[in-house]
C-alpha cells in the first residue's frame, strides 16, 4: 500500500510484490479493508525499533524484519517459535 508515486510500483513490480495504491491527493486513503495509515503506523513503529541497532546491514534486513515481526504480531508461541520467525520462518502464513 502506497501513495500513487509511481517509483514505488516499479519497486513492486521488480520485487514481485503486490502492490496497490491510493490517491492522497484526492483524500482517497482507503483501498477496500488496506489503509495507508496502517502503512504509516506499521513503519512508525518499525522505525521506533530499530533506532536502537543504529542501522542494520542490508544482508542481515530480512532477519530484522521478522524478528520485529514477531514481537509486534505476538504469534510466536515458544522462544523457538521467536527464533523461526526471526530468521524469515512463518509457519502461519505458509500457504499450501
Amino acid at each position: 500500500m502506497s501513495d500513487g508515486n509511481p517509483t514505488y510500483r516499479g519497486f513492486a513490480q521488480d520485487a514481485h510484490l503486490a502492490h496497490e495504491a491510493v490517491n492522497l491527493s484526492a483524500g482517497v486513503r482507503v483501498n477496500g479493508a488496506i489503509h495507508v495509515q496502517n502503512v504509516n503506523a506499521y513503519h512508525g513503529r518499525l522505525k521506533h525499533w530499530i533506532q536502537r541497532f543504529h542501522g542494520v546491514a542490508t544482508g542481515y534486513l530480512d532477519n530484522y524484519l521478522g524478528w520485529f515481526r514477531a514481537l509486534d504480531n505476538h504469534h510466536a508461541a515458544s522462544a523457538e517459535a521467536v527464533l523461526a520467525m526471526t530468521l524469515g520462518k512463518f509457519p502461519h502464513l505458509t500457504v499450501t
